[in-house]
């Protein structure tokens, strides 16, 4: 019997393809080290394929790049409880950011793992995406501290770097749970929502005292 064509694919989902291999390659290989003719490989398509899509390794990555930041940051977003109080929101969007980082454990890596060690422009692709997290997280504080009826002076000047450290605490609160450095096998693996819990445990106590007021100081 003869070989039977198979039907056309469209651009648009050949694309998406071809871009789950690479993020799977460059989690997998790293960016020095994976090839386009691997990558081809892993989509089911030739290397000239992935060049006439995607033009070259480094608009590649940049695509994958520029992905799955939209996808990250959309599901932060979407997982918030936007009518709910300051701390339901902002445990509703850790939830949501832990689940995300474990469901795609491979593009959390290029994100967190690949791109930022590799210069520009891709660094600066990741960081664009982190500033749309802490602006989100910034929001969220400074709408618990209103509710707290905090000084709204020093309530700004504090906000951003509590942000900040919120979200830099969720990333490697994220690589961690995902077993990179930990050990742990998959089966052993925080849930989305213990991960989250550990990190409101951990903030939340401390944001709700520096909103009542409270103030640490070397002199104890």
């Amino acid at each position: 019997m003869g070989a039977v064509k198979s039907k056309r694919m469209p651009r648009a989902v050949r694309e998406q393809q071809m871009l789950d291999a690479a993020v799977l390659t460059f989690a997998r290989r790293g960016y020095r080290a994976a090839s386009m003719d691997e990558i081809a490989e892993v989509a089911g398509v030739s290397k000239p394929l992935v060049y006439l899509y995607l033009n070259s390794k480094e608009e590649l990555f940049s695509a994958v790049i520029r992905r799955e930041s939209a996808a990250l940051a959309e599901a932060v977003r979407a997982a918030v409880e936007p009518d709910a109080p300051a701390d339901r929101q902002l445990w509703s969007g850790l939830k949501g950011f832990f689940a995300h980082t474990a469901e795609n454990p491979d593009g959390w890596a290029v994100l967190h793992q690949q791109a930022r060690t590799q210069g520009e422009p891709f660094a600066v692709e990741v960081a664009a995406m982190r500033a749309e997290i802490v602006e989100f997280v910034t929001a969220m504080i400074g709408a618990a501290a209103q509710e707290a009826g905090c000084d709204p002076e020093p309530a700004a000047r504090e906000v951003s770097g509590l942000a900040h450290a919120l979200v830099g605490a969720a990333e490697s609160l994220a690589d961690w749970a995902n077993g990179r450095g930990s050990g742990t096998a998959p089966g052993e693996r925080p849930s989305a929502k213990e991960t989250a819990a550990t990190l409101m445990n951990f903030a939340w106590a401390g944001l709700g005292r520096l909103m009542d007021g409270e103030r640490w100081s070397p002199g104890g």
